[in-house]
């Protein structure tokens, strides 16, 4: 293993400029999952009776269902294509904590994944006809919610890099652990919708993205050796 010649922060400073630069290259893998999402979420709308009322009761469960499909769409790259250019071996011979690093490249997924559709949210919520007070607390769930999933997602992307299913059993994988975060950000939009204060989901979103920030890179770094052995 090779002595490493920069910081740590710095390294996963440029992982983390060198997966931005990448993805920039290729727009549609930032424009699918966000065109996923608002094509899911409006539809319902024009499907059903729009009557402001029943949008309000269905408004909570129907965005962060498409908020949730749409940040599984972008989860299986998140490695795929540094395994197929043998990246992700130089990254764990650097000497570099190799946890760091798969932190870094997470974080990059969220700002490639995520955060599209936090400034997308809006227009979507503007279909349910929510108030601005909603809108604020939906991009704010969103936020904390896409960025849990994408930490907790690294552990499964890095487990399914040898399955040529890899995304059906990805989203086995995922889907279950995630479902907290389902259940706390829709009930925090559906407060929001209806006028009352979403403090406490709010909270619970924050607390679990701590947690997973705290133990995920750990266990993606030992799901990646156990993959790549």
């Amino acid at each position: 293993m090779s002595q490493p010649t920069t910081s740590p922060m710095r390294a996963a400073g440029l992982v983390l400029r060198r997966d931005l630069a990448l993805a920039f290259r290729r727009w549609e893998q930032v424009t699918h999952p966000v065109i996923f999402f608002l094509m899911i979420a409006t539809l319902f709308p024009l499907a059903l009776n729009p009557k402001p009322s029943l949008l309000a009761d269905i408004a909570a469960g129907v965005v962060w269902v498409s908020a949730l499909l749409s940040s599984m769409l972008a989860l299986e790259t998140l490695y795929r294509a540094d395994v197929d250019d043998g990246t992700l071996e130089q990254l764990t011979l650097t000497g570099q904590p190799l946890a760091l690093l798969l932190l870094a490249k997470t974080v990059a997924h969220w700002i490639l994944s995520g955060v599209p559709l936090v400034l997308a949210s809006p227009i979507v919520a503007i279909a349910f006809g929510a108030s601005g007070t909603a809108n604020g607390v939906l991009m704010a769930s969103i936020a904390l919610g896409t960025g849990v999933l994408s930490l907790i997602g690294s552990i499964g992307a890095a487990l399914t890099l040898g399955s040529r299913r890899g995304s059906v059993l990805l989203s086995l994988l995922v889907l279950p652990l995630v479902m907290p975060v389902l259940i706390f950000g829709a009930r925090a939009t559906d407060l929001a919708m209806h006028g009352d204060a979403a403090n406490g989901p709010l909270w619970l979103l924050g607390s679990m993205l701590i947690f997973a920030l705290t133990l995920t890179p750990f266990a993606s770094a030992a799901a990646l050796r156990i993959s790549l052995e």
